[in-house]
């Protein structure tokens, strides 16, 4: 581009003078590109390059001189990329002879000047074809930071500089190239008027150089490894503040690249710079420069390996005495740096091995973070004053978080406790009446407030002793009070803390109850009584159920941490104390109990009810679990159902928590009733459901059982294919072997426990299948046993050879283990040759009834035959009456009535065989002294057939 920058004629003036261009003005260019092109052949840089190996009288030297500024001034518009390996054997040969000779020095600082232009292409393909030569050129620009003149260095590093800040030359190198595009569009006109030379427009346009892409020198110095040299060169200029200065300015351009960043981190620049910082510098540019090439390092290569660099004493102190130095500054740039080299400090207080605490920074820091709130006189900090400017409220949150670091650092307890943390902390802790503070805006006074009870949950494990005397419990549960209070109060939520807290106090009372819920976890008692003294369970299950009421309102994943948080603090304050569970009790388990009926989708849809759920798992463990009147209100309130609801989901995680609740409330004799009596999907039984989960333990931990679900192997019935592959590993008597471990891993120790109590006969709903693996469960304790005595064995036999006694007792018990899997084989086999005989027999009367049903069709069908029969032939209607006469009177008594009555089976004017219809008319015999002897008395119907009308017409 460097011929873009040519003079350009003004548009309108051209455009008039286009059409009538004179044979004059084109002979003169004609005659000045011809000049030019004379000039560039008559520089020959191999001559050159001889002219300069020679040495000899004063007048070589005043030609070698002349040649260099020739060459100068040849290459004034910039270096062809043909050219530049000549330029830099040049380059060398001038810097050998500026030892001996200084009038060497101009010259060379000019040629150095040439690379600072663009380079120059005659075709596309010059980039690529010269790229390797270039940027050895390139590197070797570095390597020159080795002779020993500032005048070089410095120019050395301006020319660096312009790669990033590239400017065009005044003049290109073959003439106008501008001013060429420009009359590209009167192409015809000015070939035309210079077809007598030979030399048109386009011919011109193919001589010309261009200039390079912007970033080629970049990319090249990259290739190079430039970055690296010049961080070596640094210890060249360590002296020298001037050099120092372009030297840094030279990196802080390399930086801008990942690729040099990690040249320079090679080249140990993290510690090289820091040592810097504290140099002499009254323009405040070394601390500048050095600061910002580090962030860079930090952000483009490995932080890792950066603070590994900077983790030494000496920069640490250097890092100190820097920013003890910018404390007191006014400015805005020395706020700015301060807090730039504040994040440098965190970062590196964050690897345990820094010495930040020997050499004395983090107590500057910790002094500076908690003398606001303290108002105690410290001459750390002498002239320190907050000026409360968005710069010092960055520090302030920076401060925060640094505290936070050290808190994990055990050896930084004495400086935590002696420096006024805890209180300064706690100042925070109070209800924000005012929209907003003298000092701090409302929505940064909301941030600092969050962030420092934030932090308060790291550091008040380290400081317990100053937790309590401080009274931090009374200050959190007064504040928690306010969360919950309907005083109005909008927060911003505009902060990382403040998430979800735009327009309430949730963020406040998220952070509170995690400060209470790390100094719980510590399970230290005087802290557990002084809350528990103060009314904290009350006052919790009150919270509990205002956020529970909250969450049914808008799904919230604040209000479901906040419930998790309680929910843990109560299970730590009541695990081991039976009045503290009578207490939870009262209020407790009514809120308790919608936990355990959640929607089982919501488990999975990452919100964290899956944590929310094990939370209240675990309360019911700790508060209800132990205590006999908690028990059985939690009974009585259907809560065996629930567990059993939440026990049929077969979740992984929930399993285990479930049946160890359901084995410590089986001593209550109330659990094994309602386990009896608890039915879930498909009329399934609690005895089922545990044999099902017991299967899929042992499937998952690959127990292996035949196809039927028998014993496989009856010396090791029930061993794990991880407890097989284990070879004998003799331990000591005080540590558990893999099998006593599989029985706290596994879940088949508490479904023996729950089958203990339910019982191993007439249980409902259970299978053949089911039967097998009762028969397992029922000898799970022989089985372990055998188990145990047979790792005894194998380690007595791995480290000596037992007596003879002692060996045949091992046997006889090997053998008793044996023969119980034989009998369990036994057993499991009698109850499936029962189940399928059971099968056969149900099969069999299966068939039977289809036999029957099969024999009742084909009557069926006869019958209906007969029936069309009799009603289309007339011959068959006799046949059938006849038939029927033969029948009735067969039917007949053949003991004559003397003197009675005759009556007639013969219906008048009936045509039909069938049977009677519903209603039938009778006549009765009277009885001479009966109650009927009215002969003459109408026939009535009976009431029977009263009653079976009346019905048929209700009908």
């Amino acid at each position: 581009m460097a011929g873009l920058a040519a003079t350009e004629p003004p548009g309108p003036r051209a455009a008039s003078r286009s059409p009538a261009l004179g044979a004059a003005r084109s002979g003169g260019e004609r005659r000045t590109d011809g000049a030019q092109e004379t000039q560039l052949r008559s520089v020959d840089l191999n001559h050159v390059i001889a002219l300069l190996k020679d040495s000899g009288s004063k007048d070589l030297e005043k030609e070698q001189l002349k040649s260099l500024k020739k060459v100068v001034k040849h290459f004034e518009n910039g270096l062809p990329l043909k050219d530049v390996v000549q330029i830099t054997e040049i380059l060398n040969l001038c810097a050998k002879k500026m030892c001996e000779q200084e009038a060497f020095t101009e010259p060379l600082c000019e040629l150095i000047k040439l690379f600072g232009l663009p380079f120059q292409k005659k075709k596309s393909s010059d980039e690529v074809n010269y790229s390797v030569e270039v940027s050895q050129s390139i590197a070797q620009l570095g390597y020159l930071m080795g002779v020993p003149s500032s005048q070089v260095k410095i120019q050395i590093c301006k020319s660096i500089v312009s790669f990033y800040n590239m400017e065009l030359p005044g003049k290109l190198l073959s003439g106008g190239l501008k001013k060429l595009l420009l009359l590209q569009p009167f192409q015809n006109s000015i070939n035309r008027r210079a077809s007598k030379s030979g030399f048109t427009l386009r011919t011109r346009l193919k001589c010309c150089y261009q200039p390079t892409n912007p970033n080629y020198k970049t990319q090249l110095a990259e290739v190079g490894g430039l970055a690296e040299i010049l961080v070596l060169s640094l210890a060249l200029v360590e002296n020298q503040l001037t050099e120092k200065l372009w030297v840094l300015k030279a990196l802080q351009h390399l930086s801008t690249s990942a690729i040099s960043c990690g040249q320079m981190v090679r080249a140990q620049a993290a510690t090289r710079l820091c040592l810097c910082l504290n140099g002499a510098d009254p323009s405040g540019q070394l601390v500048l420069r050095s600061s910002d090439i580090l962030w860079n390092l930090l952000e483009k290569a490995s932080k890792e390996e950066v603070v590994n660099q900077l983790r030494s004493l000496e920069c640490v102190r250097a890092l100190k005495e820097v920013f003890v130095d910018l404390i007191c500054g006014f400015r805005h740039c020395d706020q700015q740096l301060r807090n730039d080299l504040l994040v440098i400090a965190t970062l590196l207080a964050e690897k345990p091995e820094v010495p930040m605490i020997e050499s004395g920074f983090a107590e500057i820091l910790i002094v500076l973070a908690t003398c606001t709130e303290v108002k105690l006189p410290n001459p750390l900090v002498k002239g320190f004053k907050l000026t409360y400017s968005y710069e010092d409220f960055e520090m302030k949150k920076l401060l925060f978080n640094l505290i936070g670091i050290l808190s994990k650092d055990p050896s930084a307890g004495q400086l935590l406790r002696e420096n006024h943390v805890m209180p300064a902390l706690l100042y925070y802790v109070k209800q924000n009446r005012k929209p907003g503070f003298p000092d701090w805006s409302a929505a940064q006074y909301e941030e600092l407030q969050l962030h420092a009870i934030a932090v308060l949950a790291s550091v008040a494990p380290v400081l317990v002793d100053k937790y309590l005397s401080c009274q931090a419990n009374t200050l959190l549960l007064v504040f928690l009070e306010w969360c919950t209070g309907q005083d109005p109060f909008f927060g911003q939520g505009n902060s990382f803390h403040g998430r979800g807290g735009r327009g309430n106090k949730l963020p406040q009372m998220r952070y509170s109850l995690r400060a209470l819920r790390s100094v719980v976890a510590l399970y230290d008692d005087a802290v557990n009584i002084n809350l528990c003294d103060q009314g904290a369970i009350s006052q919790l299950l009150d919270i509990l159920k205002y956020a529970a009421e909250k969450c049914k309102e808008k799904e919230d994943t604040i209000l479901l941490e906040i419930q998790a948080d309680i929910l843990f603090i109560l299970s730590v304050l009541c695990e081991s104390d039976v009045h503290r569970k009578e207490l939870f009790s009262c209020e407790g388990i009514g809120i308790l109990i919608p936990f355990f009926k959640m929607d089982p989708r919501k488990l999975c849809s990452g919100l964290g009810y899956s944590c929310l759920l094990l939370s209240a798992l675990d309360c019911l463990w700790s508060c209800v679990v132990g205590c006999y009147i908690a028990e059985d209100s939690f009974i009585e309130k259907r809560g065996i159902f629930l567990l059993l609801d939440l026990l049929a989901l077969k979740e992984k995680n929930l399993c285990n928590i479930i049946l160890g609740i359901l084995v410590e409330l089986s001593d209550n004799h109330e659990t094994a009733l309602y386990m009896n009596i608890w039915r879930g999907k498909r009329d399934q039984t609690a005895a089922n459901l545990l044999i099902q989960l017991w299967r899929q333990e042992e499937m998952d931990l690959g127990v292996k059982r035949d196809k039927y679900g028998k014993i496989a192997d009856t010396k090791r019935p029930i061993a794990t294919s991880f407890q097989k592959q284990q070879k004998v590993i003799p331990v000591p008597a005080t540590c558990p072997s893999f099998a006593i471990m599989e029985i706290s891993e596994s879940i088949r120790a508490k479904i023996y426990s729950l089958f203990c109590k339910l019982g191993f006969e007439n249980l409902p709903g259970l299978s053949a299948k089911d039967l097998v693996t009762l028969a397992i469960i029922q000898r799970y304790i022989d089985f372990k046993i055998g188990e145990v005595w047979s790792e005894i064995s194998a380690e007595i036999k791995e480290e000596f050879r037992p007596v003879t006694s002692d060996e045949k007792a091992l046997k006889l018990i090997s053998k008793v283990s044996e023969d119980t899997g034989s009998m369990v084989v036994a057993l499991q086999t009698e109850v499936l040759a029962r189940e399928h005989h059971q099968e056969i027999q149900e099969e069999k009367k299966s068939y039977k009834k289809i036999q029957a049903t099969s024999i009742q069709r084909e009557l069926t069908n006869k019958s209906w035959e007969n029936f069309l029969a009799r009603t289309s032939n007339y011959e068959a209607l006799k046949k059938a009456k006849r038939l029927q006469h033969t029948l009735i009177e067969a039917s007949k008594c053949e003991a004559n009535i003397q003197n009675g009555p005759y009556h007639s089976t013969d219906i008048p004017k009936l045509h039909v065989t069938v049977g009677p219809g519903r209603f039938v008319t009778m006549r009765s015999t009277p009885h001479q002294q009966g109650p009927l002897a009215d002969t003459d008395h109408a026939p009535r119907k009976s009431s029977v057939c009263k009653g079976a009308l009346k019905n048929d017409q209700k009908r």
